[in-house]
């Protein structure tokens, strides 16, 4: 009875294993990155909905004087994102924060290549053309122990160009942007209607 007992044990223990292995294999596995720059910022659907109204109401102020100033800051452009990114079946980062510092967007969030997952840090810095469109171009971007992927760097830069001068942004609101100011947690545009 107890050599009986003993190979109970035994192929519990190895099935308890197994089960653990099987588990770790069917999710996500963490491999580290880089640190998340600061607290969560909630993501507000309503503050993403919100954007379109923001461009609305600075092109109403803007009636007298033909300037347009705009303040954006992280919770819109996070939730912006975050609504952006959700669309896509297979979303090229995910629970995205934008945090605006010193001239310079730093996008953070989590990339899955295959069963891994590593935290993000994208920098990316904006830009100007001679025509006031605006552009953004990555200045950095740090994936931890996986490599870069193009998609995700490439699909940021024109995501955010499109919500700035896309269909949301100036190019179909008719502003020529002048000046674009980050600092402290926000982003300031100022422009004139063509």
């Amino acid at each position: 009875m107890t050599e009986s007992r003993g190979r109970w044990d035994r192929f519990a223990i190895l099935a308890s294993i197994a089960a653990s292995t099987l588990a770790a294999l069917a999710c996500q596995i963490f491999i580290g990155g880089p640190e998340p720059p600061g607290p969560p910022i909630a993501i507000s659907t309503e503050a993403a909905a919100g954007l379109a109204q923001v461009w609305q109401e600075a092109l109403l102020d803007s009636a007298g004087s033909g300037q347009v100033v705009l303040v954006l800051d992280e919770a819109q452009l996070t939730s912006y994102l975050a609504v952006r990114l959700a669309q896509s079946e297979n979303p090229i980062l995910r629970e995205p924060q934008v945090r605006l510092r010193e001239g310079v967007m730093q996008i953070y969030g989590k990339s899955v290549q295959g069963p891994f997952e590593a935290g993000v840090l994208v920098e990316l810095e904006p830009r100007l053309d001679p025509q006031g469109a605006l552009g953004f171009a990555i200045t950095s971007a740090d994936f931890g122990p996986l490599p870069v992927p193009a998609a995700l760097t490439e699909g940021l830069s024109s995501m955010l160009t499109e919500g700035f001068a896309g269909t949301l942004g100036s190019l179909a609101t008719g502003i020529r942007i002048t000046t674009l100011v980050i600092s402290d947690g926000e982003l300031a545009i100022i422009g004139e209607i063509r």
